[in-house]
C-alpha cells in the first residue's frame, strides 16, 4: 500500500489557495481513479483504492497545515509502513511556476507542513512532490501570498501541474521514483501533458 498525502488547510475559505495544491491534487486523483476520500479517520479524510495496479490510500490531513504531522504520525503508528511508501504532495514558492519537483528525501525547507511531518515522524527519507505556486511579490508577506487564490491564467497552469503530478505518481508506482525524477523534474509543462 502507498500512502499518498496532499497537504492543505480544511475549510471553504482555503479551498482554492496556493497552500492547498496538495488537497487539490488528492481531489483530482480521487476523481480520476474513482476513490472516495470522505472517511474521517486519523485526523484526516481518507479513501482507499487502486492506482496503476497498486493499492493506495489517499489522505487529506484535517489538522490545518502547520500540524499535518500529527495526522501522519497517527497513520504511521497504525500501519507502520516503509518510509518509501509515503508520498507527500505540497506547494513550493521557490521552483519555477509551471513545473514540479520530485525528491526521494530531504529537509522541510521553509514549509511548515513539512516541518511538522518530519518532526512528528522523526524521519525525512520519504518521497515528496512539490508543485510550483508562483513567486511571492515583494509587497506581500509569505502567509498572505500562500493563502491567496490564483488568477485565471495561473489556475490553468496549476491544473496542468496537478495532471503532471498525477502522471508522475503513476510512474513512481509502476517504474520507480528514479525514472519519475529523471522525466518529470527536467520539464516545464507549459505544454499539454495529458
Amino acid at each position: 500500500m502507498y500512502y499518498i498525502v496532499g497537504l492543505g488547510n480544511p475549510g471553504l475559505k482555503y479551498e482554492n489557495t496556493r497552500h492547498n495544491v496538495g488537497f487539490l491534487t488528492i481531489d483530482y486523483l480521487a476523481r480520476k481513479y474513482n476513490i472516495d476520500v470522505r472517511k474521517i479517520k486519523f485526523k484526516s479524510l481518507i479513501g482507499q483504492g487502486v492506482i496503476s495496479d497498486q493499492k493506495v490510500m489517499l489522505i487529506k490531513p484535517q489538522t490545518y497545515m502547520n500540524n499535518s504531522g500529527e495526522a501522519l504520525r497517527e497513520i504511521y503508528n497504525y500501519f507502520d509502513f516503509k518510509h518509501d511508501k509515503l508520498i507527500v504532495i505540497f506547494d513550493d514558492i521557490d521552483i519555477d511556476f509551471g513545473s514540479i519537483r520530485i525528491r526521494k528525501k530531504g529537509s522541510a525547507g521553509t514549509h511548515n507542513g513539512m516541518k511538522s511531518i518530519i518532526y512528528n515522524l522523526e524521519f525525512d527519507d520519504f518521497p515528496r512532490i512539490k508543485l510550483a505556486v508562483g513567486k511571492k511579490p515583494e509587497y506581500m508577506d509569505l502567509a498572505n501570498f500562500v493563502l491567496s487564490g490564483f488568477s485565471k491564467d495561473e489556475a490553468k497552469i496549476i491544473e496542468d501541474e496537478i495532471k503532471f503530478t498525477s502522471n508522475a505518481i503513476s510512474m513512481i508506482l509502476t517504474e520507480g521514483i528514479d525514472k519519475a525524477m529523471s522525466l518529470f523534474n527536467s520539464k516545464r509543462l507549459i505544454e499539454n501533458n495529458e
